[in-house]
């Protein structure tokens, strides 16, 4: 059955599903830090943590660890959105739908580890 050839090749779903994640997270953190200037502010500090658990998640380090300081911080942006614009949001506003999904793949890596192809693999970490 064709199911159990995609089960053969999770852990490529996995590094691509932390391909994905690494994307999001660096373009997102690099648009913060354009603007970062070494205050203490929300911003900034996402300015920093949003690219470094990027790189964790692409390149498989501390991948767990990873997964719930964005998981975290996708809270946060979903609490943000909600508040702004409600749960209904507005077209065009920018909803809260897409944080979840982010979210709940980032929930995924926590739970089930960066997969064979990571560096938590090889160091013993997953």
């Amino acid at each position: 059955m064709c199911f159990r050839t995609l089960h053969k090749n999770k852990d490529l779903s996995i590094l691509f599903l932390r391909i994905v994640i690494a994307a999001i997270f660096l373009s997102h953190g690099y648009t913060k830090w354009a603007a970062f200037d070494g205050t203490l502010t929300v911003m900034n500090i996402l300015a920093i943590a949003e690219p470094l658990g990027g790189v964790a998640m692409l390149i498989g380090l501390f991948t767990r660890w990873a997964g719930l300081g964005l998981a975290i911080i996708m809270l946060g942006a979903m609490r943000m959105k909600i508040g702004n614009v409600g749960i209904a949001g507005f077209a065009g506003m920018g909803g809260w739908e897409f944080d979840a999904l982010i979210f709940a793949a980032c929930v995924m890596i926590m739970t089930i580890g960066a997969g064979k192809y990571s560096l938590d693999a090889k160091t013993g970490w997953n």
